[in-house]
Order: structure tokens, then sequence, then C-alpha cells
């Protein structure tokens, strides 16, 4: 079964509320599909990490709770609620436990969760692979793999032959799985559900135990036969050698084969995104208050030093570091954000692509074209390496994020398609390795700084590029290592609370005060 990634799945992550994709908005549509699984009725959850994984120590400080418990009441990722999310969970009446043992997770992100009512007892195994996508990898110990990108009809039997015979000779499909482990069930992927009529008949048949369905909690879906031009920086350089497309006409172009979706949908499912970006972006330079979180609203001082000119003028620079605080205060502030592609990163890409759009008054057409030329760089680093931090290292967050804008704004500033994937490969090169240590298990600093600093090289090395500078290193080859090293850097370095800066004194100090509500905010 074939999954490529999409870049309005896995590298526009999703608009969401809280400090981590990779916890929070990967939380909430687990939770999402266990309530699909349980038809609604849950009346009682368990939620279990395992010791060795990045979950045990974060899931509270970084948001999972938050998430998973606007899942299970059916929320969508930038529901104004999630923050007091806890207290609605307890309102609905669903009692939820959390518990560390040995799961034997294979994940760093595992999740296994076990959901009961009064009618049954469903066990779910799920994973987050980073910027909020993710994985059911087990139902009721059954191996499945459901990323929330298809509509799941789950159909438990008896006997499967005769079910079998009906669905196929009434209802269109994907994919048609029979899963049998101790008790049958059928699963349907395709692209809507069966229909009412068909819900019926196989309601009705004395094989059939019960039907479940899951909505799809991706904004596009996949589909059976999918076929894309290229997948890698190397494919892209072959497919484009004898026609000579701009790396946005190779953008759509992919977009549209992999999702199934038009020129211009692609462009005003981009013009979404910028808007609520630069509604960020706003919102951000105004002010943001919250109580837990580490760093107060520190932007909207640095405006006002900048239009005060009591900055060192550094022109554009000045501009993109602005436009990534703010991005990040309304993040640790709940606000609404976009994660590109991660919530951690969630600054790097726009702030550097908006903030210099901005500096020079390019217009939002220009804007929406440069996020996707950074958008298809995105892509290649997706399908050879990942987002998640916790697996990876912060190099695939920031790096990644920096690495796309700079390829944008080559564009934006009329460079070629050669100039922007220099600019990317560069920028990648000089942030292998980084470790994920937030400090006091809040996602903020020094998450501010590397945004900061990814972002400021976006600009730097896009000049660069823009100069003919030579990256020595094909893009491809620069993920693959970034991926190879972040593999390599220890499991107390990525995203678990154990090691590095969270680690210090005054970080667990921090912490402490933070979890007791003793640290004043702005």
């Amino acid at each position: 079964m074939e999954n490529y990634p999409s870049i309005f799945n896995d590298v526009i992550g999703p608009v969401m509320r809280g400090p981590s994709s990779s916890h929070c908005a990967a939380s909430l549509r687990i939770g999402r599909l266990c309530r699909d699984l349980m038809q609604n009725n849950i009346i009682s959850i368990l939620v279990e990490f395992d010791p060795t994984g990045s979950l045990a120590d974060t899931h509270t400080g970084q948001g999972s709770d938050m998430g998973l418990f606007g899942g299970f009441l059916g929320w969508e990722a930038d529901d104004e609620r999630l923050p007091e999310s806890e207290k609605y969970i307890a309102e609905a009446g669903i009692p939820v436990q959390f518990a560390v043992r040995d799961i034997n997770a294979a994940h760093l992100n595992t999740y296994l969760i076990t959901l009961t009512n009064s009618k049954e007892k469903r066990t779910v195994t799920a994973i987050s692979t980073g910027g909020g996508m993710i994985e059911i990898v087990a139902i009721d110990g059954i191996k499945v793999s459901m990323m929330g990108d298809f509509y799941e009809t789950l159909i438990y039997c008896k006997s499967p032959d005769k079910i079998l015979d009906l669905i196929n000779s009434e209802m269109s499909y994907d994919y048609l799985i029979v899963h049998d482990e101790n008790r049958h069930f059928i699963e349907i992927k395709a692209q809507h559900f069966p229909d009412e009529l068909l819900q019926e008949k196989l309601a009705s048949m004395e094989d059939v135990l019960f039907i479940k369905k899951l909505s799809p909690v991706l904004p596009v879906l996949s589909r059976k036969g999918v076929k894309v031009p290229f997948t890698t920086c190397n494919e892209m350089l072959e497919y484009n050698s004898n026609i000579n497309l701009s790396l946005l006409e190779l953008a759509i172009l992919y977009e549209s084969e992999r999702g199934k979706i038009s020129k211009e949908e692609i462009i005003e499912k981009m013009r979404k995104i910028v808007c609520i970006l630069r509604d960020s972006i706003k919102s951000g330079l105004e002010g943001t208050h919250y109580a837990d979180r580490l760093l107060g609203s520190q932007s909207v001082n640095f405006k006002s030093q900048l239009q005060n000119k009591k900055l060192i003028n550094i022109g554009a620079l000045n501009n993109v570091v602005m436009y990534v605080s703010a991005l990040m205060e309304v993040k640790s502030s709940m606000g609404v954000i976009v994660a590109v592609p991660t919530a951690g990163s969630c600054g790097t890409l726009p702030g550097a692509v908006i903030g210099t759009a901005d500096f020079v008054n390019a217009s939002e057409d220009e804007m929406i074209e440069a996020m996707l030329v950074a958008g298809i760089i995105g892509i290649f680093i997706a399908t050879q390496s990942t987002f998640a931090g916790e697996v990876a290292g912060c190099g695939v967050e920031y790096g990644s994020g920096g690495s796309m804008a700079a390829a944008g704004i080559v564009y934006l500033f009329k460079g070629s398609l050669a100039q922007s994937v220099a600019a990317a490969s560069m920028v990648l090169q000089s942030t292998l390795g980084l470790s994920c240590t937030p400090i006091a298990n809040r996602v903020e600093a020094p998450c501010l700084g590397n945004n900061v600093m990814s972002a400021t090289n976006a600009v730097t090395f896009a000049n660069m590029a823009l100069s003919g500078y030579d990256p020595l290193i094909p893009l491809d080859e620069v993920i693959q290592t970034m991926h190879t090293i972040g593999m390599a850097i220890p499991h107390e370095f990525k995203c678990t609370n154990i090691g590095g800066l969270c680690a210090t004194k005054t970080a667990k100090n921090l912490e402490a005060k933070l979890n007791k509500g003793t640290m004043k905010q702005s």
C-alpha cells in the first residue's frame, strides 16, 4: 500500500493550538479515531506510555493529555476550549487514567489506549510520527495501518465470506483487508463510508456482529493507485531535465497528482494557510498572555524598539526575528498556529518567508507561491527522513523549516530552481545534529532561539545561493545525512525531558514553579 506524503498533510501541518504538533495535534487525531471506534460511547479510558519513550515524562507539559482529551470529545485541533479540555472531559463524566509501564513500544511516541463502555472493551496502539501525523498500528492487538487518510469501515464478523460478496457487488473501495486473529474483522479503506442501504444490509446479516466507522482526520485523502512524478530531489531534477518547469510548477504538479486536486484548489488551500499565519503574526505583535509558560510577550517590545530605531539595522532579518518571535508566542499562549512543519518549529518557515516578503512589499500571491516552493522541499525531507524531534533531534524540525524557507525566499527573489535547491542544502548542512531538550518541559526555549537561528540562516543562505555559492553536497545526500546523525543522538537528548538544558538545576526549578503555578507570567 503506497503512501506518498502530501504538502498539506505532512509538510504544512495542522491548524492547531498547543505547544507541540507531535504531542497535541497528533494525540487529538488519535483521540478522534478512538472516539469513532467506540461510536462516541466511552465510559473510561486508560492511556499507557513506555518508560523508554518520549511521552512518559512529557505528556503533561507538552500537551499530549490536552490533545487526547479534545480528541475523545470530538473537537478540532484549533478548538478554543483545548486549554481547558481536562475540565470538559471531567464534566463529560469520562475518567482518564495515565500509566507508565513496559508496553514493548517499537516507536518513541507510542500510545496504548484502552477504551471501555457498558458493551465492549477495545485497545488501540497508535504512534505520533511527527508534525501531527499519526498511525494506528494495532486494534485489539491485531496489526493494522491507519493514518487517518481514508474513510475506514470496520465490520466485525463471525465469517467474512458472504459479507465480502455483498461489499464487492455494491460498493467501490480502495482497499479491502480481512484481519483474521481471534475474531474476524473486515477493514474497508475508501473515499466514503458504505451508503445507508448497504449499511442496513450488512447490519442485518447473521454473520455481522457490529460495524465501526472511523472518519479521516487528514485534509488530503489517499487513494489506491496514487502516482507521483517524483519523491526525491534527484528524481525531480531528472524528471525536469527536458521540460524545464519552475520549482513552483513542480510543487503544484506533485500535489495535484498526489491529492487529485486542481491547481486552483492548491493555491486556495495555501492562501487560507497564509491568511491564518498572517493573523497569528498580527496577534503575536499585539501581545499575548498565558499563565503556564516560561517566556512572556517579547516580540511587542522588539517591534517598539525597531520602530524607534533603537536596534541594529540588519534589514529583513529584524522583520524575520520579530515574526518568528510573534508566532512562537502565539503558540505558547495557546493561540491558533499552523504546524509548518511542526508546532515546535512553527516560527521558522513562515517567519522567514512572510517576514522577508513583507519587508520587500511582496504580494499575498507571491507569499503563497514561495510557501508552495518551500512545500516541495518538505516533501523530499518527509520522504527520506522525519519531522519528529523525538525521533531524530531538532535538526529535523528547525533545520527542515529553514531549508524549506530558504528555497521559498530564493524563488521570491526570482532565483533559479538550482539556486533554491542550493539554498535548501546549505541551510540543512548548518543545522545537523541539533538536540531537543526544551527547558522546563515547555516548547519555548531553546526552541525560540533555534527557530530564530534557522529562519535567519534561511535568509542568509538564500542570498548566498542567489550570489552563486556552491553547496557542494546535493540536497538528498544532506537529508539522508541529517537523518543518520539525528537517529544517532542519544535518547536523553531527544525531547524526553531527561538530559541537556532541561536537566539543569535552573530548568528543574523553573519546571517545579510552573507545575505549582507559582511562576509570575505576562
